[in-house]
């Protein structure tokens, strides 16, 4: 025989069930999904990366990589007659260089080279960068100084100015883009080093940094398993902006002639030799100059937005300056009314001034009171 429940235990149950109800539509999310989240969420972000993504399956699919044959008919390597002055046409759609090559298929391995160069730079300076600053940090004393002053040497010294020495010195070997890519993140990753330094300056002295000492874990363990997993976020964005800059390093290094030499061809090298065909055939110039900006830009857009996806803290320092601007400008944002405002309004009193809510004092009263607040304040 079933007993009725008491009254006392009948809401007991219903708020059980109200609380079951409310943490099952929760969805308790982690670091990684939140982060996730944000980032898909940035629309400049998420732009970039699929236009990145295209310029990249284009490059790869059209001529080719690997020995792989791509979809576009013609190859780089091969001459012919230039047909109308070289002009960009159906058959030929970036036209044809001085003799005779399809320049579409030119670009198009230019692009493969910057890639793979700027992908290198990104990954080795970023390995670099991140091991030696975790190291410094964690380590402090003698070992921390020698590994700052190797970092204030290339501080001191232009970065373009030691990749064009590295690279008269490799000679021959440079011409490789595999290598040109490794020893430009060899010379990169001073700027990063002192950042994961900083972080694992802090890092270090947390709990569970000590609960891993006291548990027996080596040094070496501490600084993969704990510090640099916490540095992630510093980490990944800088490494987008590595890569950005090393596009541009590239170019500069290939138009001054210390980069990747013919036969391989990269984007700085197609614009160093056809710089003087600006003014007589400007297509030129404008095709690899258009895929170097398309990368630059794409690639420290999806910087940005892991910098915010990573540091929420980002949007609210936007918020504040647009409501500076809008100080400056004389633009007052309306204030939301407060609990208690709004039951003064339920019960008929004349609410505070500035609450937004229309009908108890007309516009030009309350315009005169908020410039009689204004100068009271002054």
């Amino acid at each position: 025989m079933n007993t009725p429940e008491t009254p006392e235990a009948q809401p007991a149950s219903v708020a059980a069930v109200e609380d079951a109800k409310l943490a099952a539509s929760q969805d308790s999310l982690s670091q990684g999904r939140l982060v996730f989240r944000r980032f898909i969420h940035h629309k400049p972000a998420m732009i970039s990366a699929a236009v990145l993504l295209v310029l990249i399956i284009v490059s790869m699919t059209s001529i080719g990589i690997f020995g792989i044959k791509g979809w576009w008919p013609h190859d780089f390597k091969t001459t012919s007659v230039s047909t109308n002055g070289g002009v960009p046409s159906a058959e030929h759609w970036f036209g044809q260089e001085d003799i005779g090559r399809d320049y579409f298929a030119l670009v198009m391995s230019g692009t493969q080279v910057s890639l793979i160069v700027a992908f290198l730079v990104g990954i080795s300076g970023t390995v670099l960068g991140t091991v030696l600053g975790a190291v410094a940090g964690y380590y402090r004393g003698w070992i921390d100084a020698i590994i700052m002053r190797i970092a204030d040497i290339f501080f001191v010294i232009p970065l373009l100015l030691i990749a064009a020495i590295v690279a008269k010195t490799a000679s021959g070997a440079i011409a490789s883009p595999w290598f040109l890519g490794i020893m430009l993140g060899v010379v990169s990753w001073a700027g990063l080093a002192r950042l994961v330094r900083a972080q694992v300056l802090t890092l270090r002295e947390r709990e569970y940094v000590e609960a891993a000492k006291a548990m027996g874990a080596s040094s070496w363990r501490i600084i993969l398993k704990h510090l640099i997993p916490n540095c992630i976020g510093t980490v990944l964005v800088n490494a987008t902006l590595a890569t950005a800059s090393a596009v541009l390093l590239e170019t500069s290094l290939s138009f001054l002639g210390f980069g990747v030499k013919a036969p391989d061809s990269s984007l700085g090298l197609l614009i160093s030799q056809y710089q003087n065909s600006f003014t007589t055939r400007p297509w030129l110039f404008w095709w690899p100059g258009l895929i170097i900006l398309i990368i630059a830009l794409s690639v420290n857009f999806i910087g940005d937005g892991l910098r915010d996806a990573f540091d929420p803290r980002q949007s609210g320092r936007v918020k504040k300056r647009n409501l500076a601007a809008a100080a400056l400008m004389g633009i007052r944002p309306i204030a939301v009314p407060t609990a208690a405002e709004r039951a003064e309004l339920a019960t008929g009193e004349r609410p505070p001034s500035g609450t937004g809510v229309s009908g108890a004092v007309g516009p030009v009263e309350a315009a005169e009171e908020d410039r009689k607040d204004e100068e009271g304040k002054r």
